[in-house]
């Protein structure tokens, strides 16, 4: 995929693209439909489908000081596009000047001067410019106006809920993440360094790898079936998110033990896939009752794994 960050140097071959705009934190089914429309336009007219981004997320920018759980990171994201059919992507920095840019001259300046759009997807609900003055409307007659083609999608939704990246974020706060991939079309991850830990794992025979996580993520605590992504290799893990109620009730840490590896992953990079919930965090009576317990949810997350399917089944 051909990455830029901002509209200052933009090379010849990405002007002229079928674009979709929005944030699309999660890359979720409503934002695959958009996914969808744009490499459609860009088929019939023979041009390069891509997407414009914004980073960091605006709320993070009007909110600074308020926690946004982010679905997806930027490199997640930019993945997520690419593997969904996206050959562009266009990163524009969501600073004081751009959410000071006017409706019409976010259209002027970037859609058209510089990005040269053929046609914009956009959702239902986009909104843009200074004070969210934009909306869908705008972007139809500007582009009749000025010579793009404009799609708008509507809502995305199945059995009356709408696939929204907010109602992703409520299924994971609840240990969902079964409903959250169905709603992804993917299996929700979080990437992250491997990190020194107590060692606590390793002393009760099961080692684990942990992960710092952003400190807004919002995941209910629990063991999950996982599927870990080392060096491009994957191996099945029992993830843990939790304060450690049997030790000292501490700050939420991601530990993963991973079923069938022998090697050691500190200050490496790893992905972890969120495949089911198996229980609750628990203080359990005892150390002895603690490593039976972890026995047994190694056992079912091997269950769980060896019928998951390599991606959620939509529908």
């Amino acid at each position: 995929m051909q990455v830029l960050h901002g509209t200052d140097s933009i090379p010849a071959d990405a002007r002229g693209a079928a674009l979709a705009i929005g944030n699309f934190d999660g890359v979720h089914r409503g934002h695959q439909a958009l996914i969808a429309a744009t490499k459609q336009a860009a088929d019939r007219l023979g041009r390069k489908a891509g997407a414009v981004l914004f980073e960091p997320h605006p709320r993070e920018f009007f909110q600074p000081d308020k926690p946004h759980f982010r679905l997806t990171p930027l490199p997640r994201k930019l993945e997520l596009l690419e593997r969904f059919g996206l050959g562009l992507a266009v990163v524009l920095r969501f600073d004081a000047a751009l959410a000071g840019l006017a409706a019409e001259a976010f259209i002027e300046r970037v859609i058209v001067a510089a990005l040269g759009a053929s046609h914009i997807v956009i959702g239902y609900d986009f909104r843009f410019g200074k004070a969210r003055s934009g909306d869908p409307d705008t972007l139809r007659r500007a582009g009749e106006a000025r010579g793009f083609g404009v799609t708008i999608v509507g809502q995305v939704a199945e059995a009356g809920e709408v696939f929204s990246s907010n109602a992703i974020r409520a299924e994971l706060a609840q240990g969902d993440v079964q409903g959250a991939a169905h709603m992804l079309g993917h299996w929700w991850q979080v990437t992250g360094r491997v990190i020194g830990g107590a060692k606590r794992g390793s002393g009760l025979g099961f080692p684990t790898a942990n992960i710092a996580l952003h400190r807004d993520t919002a995941l209910g605590h629990g063991i999950y079936a996982a599927r870990v992504r080392v060096d491009g290799e994957h191996y099945g893990g029992a993830a843990y998110l939790g304060t450690r109620p049997m030790f000292d009730d501490g700050e939420p840490v991601l530990e993963v033990f991973l079923l069938d590896f022998d090697g050691d992953l500190y200050g490496r990079e790893v992905g972890v896939e969120f495949i089911d919930f198996v229980r609750a965090d628990a203080r359990l009576p005892s150390i002895e009752a603690l490593q039976k317990q972890m026995a047994n949810d190694c056992a079912r997350v091997r269950e769980i794994l060896a019928s998951a399917p390599e991606q959620p089944v939509a529908g």
